[in-house]
């Protein structure tokens, strides 16, 4: 087997939304939040200081809204079934976000992924903090987390598959074997190895 790990971003790749954007929706700067995460997916904004900037715009929102934005989640077209797919022919299949655990963990809850690494936003009192727990996982950390996904089970790099879509996945998806943009930024097209423009990540099955 040519390749023997996969990794995703989630937002805007595994997923159609920006999760950050759907909590957003639910305060009076939903607009704002949007405009942000677009230039920092594009490449025109630092990652940190953008993430920071929308999540201390979400403060005060309670805790149940998690479970009402996983209602409006939807998978990318093909994403279950390739991550099914994967999982059955015997990958090591993980997923890398800068979104978040608190609404992740349960979302891909039913793949069994053997790795998933997001942030963590606070909650005191079953109300969000507007801050981010621990260390950000932004473009280096999701190479990082490649690294040390690829370490845990032993598999070279070479032999480790990235697939993202914007400027935060520039490192994993230069650092793997095989780098997929699907649906991507230019900034994140011009680096990939594969690049798929069209709906479907049922696609990425021919490249394997």
């Amino acid at each position: 087997m040519k390749y023997r790990l996969a990794i995703f971003d989630v937002d805007s790749t595994l997923i159609e939304q920006e999760v950050i954007d759907l909590l957003a929706a639910h305060t009076p700067h939903g607009a704002q939040v949007a405009d942000i995460t677009a230039r920092a997916m594009a490449g025109e904004m630092e990652f940190d200081d953008a993430l920071k900037e929308r999540v201390a715009l979400l403060k005060d929102l309670p805790s149940s809204i998690f479970s009402q934005v996983l209602e409006e989640i939807s998978f990318s077209q093909g994403a279950e079934e390739l991550l099914s797919t994967l999982k059955n022919s015997g990958y090591f299949v993980g997923v890398v976000s800068g979104g978040f655990h608190n609404i992740l963990d349960e979302l891909f809850a039913k793949f069994n992924l053997e790795f998933l690494r997001a942030n963590t936003l606070e909650v005191i009192d079953e109300q969000l903090t507007g801050r981010i727990l621990g260390p950000i996982v932004n473009r280096d950390g999701k190479a990082i987390a490649l690294r040390e996904f690829a370490d845990a089970y032993q598999v070279p790099l070479m032999q480790c598959v990235a697939v993202g879509d914007g400027s935060n996945d520039l490192d994993m998806v230069k650092l793997a074997g095989l780098g997929v943009s699907y649906r991507g930024k230019p900034i994140l097209n011009a680096a990939a190895d594969v690049v798929i423009t069209d709906p479907g990540l049922e696609q990425l099955l021919e490249y394997l």
